[in-house]
């Protein structure tokens, strides 16, 4: 065999041409200066967030001293049942021994015929003696090793940093190529902000602290169990069965174990009655059963037309009644979108917490309750002559 194949002989090599290297471009850094400016520092409009009011309600709580007198259905229709406990029907025995050794053998030491045990063979390898003389250490490796020189690393020179002479281009693409096109500036569609409230104080009450009645609510009382009274008559264990019962002396069952058989030393026949009476037989593959056509199939053209195309008659269909109302309202006449929501309704000025920041809104400390709630004074000027004006209303806080 030469050792060639059809890849080698029919293979014809090409010349391979290194890729051409792109010269990277010289960095020019760009001249002027970067407008950092954006439309959002520019059309952004600064408001002033006040402190959000909690809609927290007050925490009350509603007792009263009113007693319950309720009785249950269960105590209502319970009657209690004297019952008598029945006495133990056990008879007491005192458990006796057997004096006399038990003597029968069990099957397993009937049938079992002790066998000497071979033990297996020794996989262990023989003693063999250590070498005499201290231990040298020497492998294959360190007495073929040859060692050779490395050569010195080569280290790239470091290059001299050479600042460019050409002024920082800073003009891109996107500032060189897009033109704004000029337009109006868009509308806002914000709402004018209107003012909906009143100047008048609050006053700190509302419609559920006028109405309100508090009720005084107890404790519920709690149900003692009854204590446990243990019966003293003794209860009567007997039943029918054991009244009844008559006892009858069964002797033990005998053990139904076969008898030892004899073991044949005969080669196996492996002859059956299935085997020497039955013979096969060689059925033939039955065939389709196929029945005739008792309808002959028609040898004419088919007429194509059907029971309903012969008896049927179009007929022409009215069109439906309309049920559209009549205009009433002319189209003419402005629709008024006034309702009494908007003509009736009062806008109310929302008033803030005096608790979250009690020196911006104007407010000074006054004491807390039993409850835990925090009240605060609204500061006015000092009274001067008979214009003096009332001192201001304790107000709570929300939280």
């Amino acid at each position: 065999m030469d050792g060639t194949t059809t890849f080698k002989s029919d293979y014809l090599p090409y010349e391979i041409v290194t890729r051409p290297f792109r010269q990277q471009e010289e960095y020019r850094p760009k001249s002027g200066k970067i407008d950092l400016g954006t439309i959002y520092q520019r059309d952004y409009n600064p408001h002033k967030v006040g402190p959000v009011t909690l809609a927290r309600p007050r925490e009350r709580k509603h007792t009263s001293d009113a007693k319950v007198d309720t009785v249950p259905t269960y105590r209502d229709h319970y009657r209690l049942w004297k019952s008598q406990r029945t006495e133990p029907c056990k008879v007491e025995r005192d458990y006796e021994p057997p004096s006399e050794r038990f003597g029968n053998p069990s099957t397993f030491q009937d049938d079992y015929i002790p066998k000497q045990p071979n033990p297996p063979a020794s996989c262990k390898p023989c003693d063999t003696k250590l070498p005499e003389g201290p231990f040298d250490g020497n492998t294959i490796h360190r007495t073929a090793y040859v060692a050779h020189e490395l050569e010195p690393l080569f280290v790239r020179p470091r290059e001299e940093y050479k600042p460019s002479d050409q002024p920082f281009e800073d003009l891109t693409t996107h500032q060189r190529d897009f033109k704004g096109t000029p337009g109006e500036q868009a509308k806002s569609c914000k709402p004018e902000g209107q003012k909906h409230g009143s100047d008048d104080p609050f006053k700190g009450t509302t419609e559920f602290q006028d109405r309100y009645q508090p009720y005084s609510v107890t404790a519920p009382e709690f149900h003692k169990p009854r204590e446990y009274v243990p019966p003293t008559d003794k209860m009567d264990l007997k039943s029918s069965n054991r009244l009844d019962y008559i006892k009858h002396k069964v002797a033990p069952r005998a053990l139904m174990k076969p008898a030892p058989g004899r073991k044949t030393t005969g080669p196996f026949q492996g002859k059956t009655t299935t085997k020497e009476d039955y013979q096969p037989w060689r059925v033939p593959p039955r065939g389709l059963i196929k029945k005739e056509e008792e309808i002959q199939k028609p040898t004419g053209r088919f007429a194509s037309l059907t029971t309903f195309r012969s008896h049927y008659v179009p007929h022409q269909a009215n069109p439906p009644q309309s049920f559209k109302p009549v205009e009433v309202v002319p189209t003419g006449v402005p629709f008024k979108d006034e309702t009494l929501y908007r003509t009736e309704y009062t806008p109310k000025k929302p008033e803030v917490c005096p608790g979250l920041n009690p020196d911006a809104v104007g407010y000074v400390y006054v004491n807390t309750d039993s409850e835990g709630h925090r009240f605060y004074r609204r500061l006015s000027p000092e009274p001067s002559g008979a214009d003096s004006s009332p001192v201001p209303e304790e107000v709570p806080a929300v939280s």
